[in-house]
């Protein structure tokens, strides 16, 4: 511990560097000390190793507190000090960057295609009515994945083989190729074109996944959907996606929810609108009757007087809201009907009320048929002659 470097010493920069700042010092440390522009240069690979030290520790936002605080004594404490034996540990663990600063790999970003990776994440819609979105339900979905092979246990060989040591890249996935531009000549890694990047041949395939490692199996998984989901939202259930390549844990499936039309009701959001029939005299004079809900029923009152086309508003009966739970309000908006065809008694009734309408005509109504009357009156004195 005495005899290694201050940390931001190594990369050149201040103690409040920000991670930038500290990524591209190490990008610059690292191609100008990089193995393949300085081969055999011992020194050029310890400043190299050193470097990449630095650099995994730094670039940690754990690992960098832990250094500020505590020193190299710390890390090493704590278990959590660089581990980098040789050029190809920093390759495995860095092989992005390089694979930016060298292009395709650089110096070991094709090595890093042997590292556990993540599986690629699966979606599958899911179809719900209404109902079950007002309520939240559960729902089994079946589909095929790729599942790990179970007679080779993953590695693509035919039982009673396994996979050989790929000679040409040494088991590591990638080989040196050497390119020439702009009058120079520099070296590049590339997958290993013998095993394809593997880091090892498969002489004799597995019967059943023809040594893949994995093959489509149908599963069936149960969902849990909460209230309140709308069409266009998904629901995740982690790891239950591809299975990952080299160990690396499975993705994830996301299940897309489409939420079919309602006869009755709509949604806006949170709230839930519906259009309600009623008579001319449920209209005029008031009426109540039960209105059916998603679940169960609710009265509705409709206040006498009551317009065309007025909404009525009862608070907290419409959607809940998929997070919080809360629940939106349900709008009725009132249509009267006016009869196409009525009986001997209704017209009777009905010719009554207008009597009634032309005795008892207000200010407003009166006014009204005034304008009409003069707006239809004949013009004055529209034949007379003009000359006389």
């Amino acid at each position: 511990m005495a005899n290694k470097r201050d940390y931001y010493e190594v990369l050149g920069v201040q103690k409040d560097a920000a991670p930038d700042e500290i990524k591209r010092a190490y990008r610059k440390l690292a191609a100008a000390n990089h193995p393949d522009r300085n081969k055999g240069d011992e020194a050029a690979l310890e400043r190299f190793k050193e470097a990449a030290s630095a650099f995994e520790v730094l670039g940690d936002e754990e690992k960098r507190e832990i250094y500020d605080r505590y020193g190299h004594e710390g890390l090493e404490r704590r278990g959590g000090g660089p581990q980098f034996q040789n050029a190809a540990d920093i390759f495995g663990a860095f092989g992005d960057i390089f694979g930016e600063l060298f292009g395709g790999g650089g110096g070991g970003g094709a090595a890093a295609a042997n590292r556990p990776r993540r599986g690629d994440s699966l979606r599958y819609p899911v179809q719900l009515d209404l109902k079950e979105a007002f309520l939240g339900c559960k729902r089994s979905v079946s589909f095929e994945r790729d599942e790990i092979c179970k007679t080779c246990t993953g590695n693509g060989a035919k039982p009673g083989t396994k996979p050989e040591f790929c000679s040409t890249c040494a088991g590591l996935g990638v080989v040196n190729q050497t390119r020439s531009g702009f009058g120079f000549q520099f070296q590049q890694r590339a997958a290993c074109p013998a095993c394809r990047g593997a880091g090892s041949i498969i002489r004799e395939k597995c019967p059943d996944c023809r040594g893949a490692g994995r093959k489509a199996e149908p599963v069936t998984i149960e969902v849990a959907i909460p209230a309140g989901v709308d069409t266009g939202m998904q629901v995740v259930r982690q790891g239950e996606g591809e299975p990952g390549a080299n160990g690396g844990p499975r993705g994830d499936l996301h299940c897309e929810i489409v939420v079919k039309e309602h006869p009755l009701f709509k949604r806006e959001g949170t709230h839930l609108t519906c259009r309600v029939p009623v008579t001319f005299s449920q209209a005029a004079l008031g009426a109540e009757f039960d209105l059916p809900m998603l679940v169960g029923t609710e009265l509705l009152k409709i206040p006498a007087g009551t317009q065309p086309g007025e909404v009525l508003r009862k608070r907290g009966l419409g959607m809940p809201d998929h997070r919080t739970q809360r629940r939106g309000d349900l709008l009725v908006e009132i249509q009267v009907e006016v009869p196409k065809k009525l009986n001997e008694k209704q017209e009777q009734l009905i010719r009554e009320l207008a009597s009634l309408d032309q005795t008892h005509v207000s200010s407003h109504r009166k006014s009204f048929l005034e304008k009409l009357k003069d707006l239809f009156a004949p013009i004055t004195g529209a034949d007379e002659d003009p000359k006389s």
